[in-house]
């Protein structure tokens, strides 16, 4: 009975943890893109060889990039 109770409030709350958490980074990539990339790179970003601004699509992609780079290095340390 106490281990149901556990599972049944305990699972959902750490699936929105990790669901806010990633939705989190998406957001946070975006934005340091934006604010970062067209002041490092202006003549990049003015010729079109760098965008000034990424989609949210883009942006996941490159949170799940950072989350696998991530990853495989705590593996590797262990």
């Amino acid at each position: 009975m106490k281990l149901r109770k556990m599972l049944l409030l305990g699972i959902p709350a750490i699936v929105v943890w990790v669901m806010g958490i990633f939705v989190l980074g998406v957001f946070l990539i975006k934005w340091f893109w934006m604010w970062t990339i067209p002041e490092l790179l202006p003549g990049a970003v003015a010729a079109g060889h760098v965008a000034a601004k990424i989609s949210w699509w883009t942006a996941l992609k490159l949170s799940v990039l950072v989350a696998l780079l991530a990853a495989i290095t705590n593996i590797s340390k262990d």
